[in-house]
């Protein structure tokens, strides 16, 4: 597994550890607190495909699901309990972003669309672009009905039961939305991590409903 889990309960990128100037995790239900609010940008997330700058610390300033910055020492960060939290870095540029992907925006491809945000405001190329998939709901435990199947026969073309309640592998969809905008999926690390099934280490919504909590990942350049 490319993550690795610190003693505070946060999931680290192992392969990110080479950087220096950066600081990054995903959050589990025993890591509460452990992004410095002061030092944050988060949204008011709406399941959207709906991108914001961060230039300064806000709590939650405006609706969006993803956050892209320059600004060192800001974390940008998200909440999720079944949702993909998905990182982003450009150690050429030295931008991040993170971003909440449930299935409506990985069905408005939130993810490939944040890499050309990064592109737009930094500069940032595809194939100097990092990314990792945190804990979110596996294709074992996200099952659908016919009407969220069927918005998904673009990027499974191979599928025939899209027509039935089935099985999505949301992050499978993020890496091929990815690899279309240029990603090689060789740079995407994944830790295959379902919250659902692992109610000792994570908050779902899906399993526990109004009780679930939420997790908070986040990254930042350091000052």
């Amino acid at each position: 597994m490319p993550f690795r889990l610190d003693e505070r309960g946060v999931y680290r990128c192992e392969e990110w550890e080479q950087f220096p100037w950066l600081e990054h995790g995903f959050g589990t239900r025993h890591s509460e607190g452990w992004l410095p609010s002061a030092e944050s940008a988060d949204l008011k997330q709406i399941h959207s495909e709906i991108i914001v700058r961060a230039d300064a610390p806000a709590s939650r300033f405006c609706e969006g699901d993803a956050l892209v910055t320059n600004h060192p020492g800001l974390w940008v960060r998200i909440r999720t309990a079944d949702c993909l939290p998905i990182l982003f870095v450009d150690p050429h540029r030295r931008a991040v972003a993170a971003a909440h992907c449930g299935w409506r925006g990985v069905r408005l491809g939130l993810a490939a669309a944040t890499l050309r945000r990064m592109g737009q405001e930094f500069g940032t190329a595809p194939h100097d672009l990092l990314a990792a998939i945190g804990p979110g709901i596996g294709p074992c435990c996200f099952e659908v009905g016919p009407e969220v199947a069927a918005e998904f026969r673009e990027t499974f073309p191979e599928r025939t039961d899209l027509d039935r309640k089935t099985n999505l592998n949301l992050e499978e969809a993020i890496l091929r939305q990815l690899e279309e905008a240029g990603l090689d999926r060789a740079r995407v690390s994944t830790g295959r991590l379902c919250t659902r099934c692992d109610g000792q280490r994570f908050h779902s919504f899906r399993r526990d409903r109004e009780l679930a909590g939420r997790m908070e990942s986040g990254i930042r350049l350091r000052k």
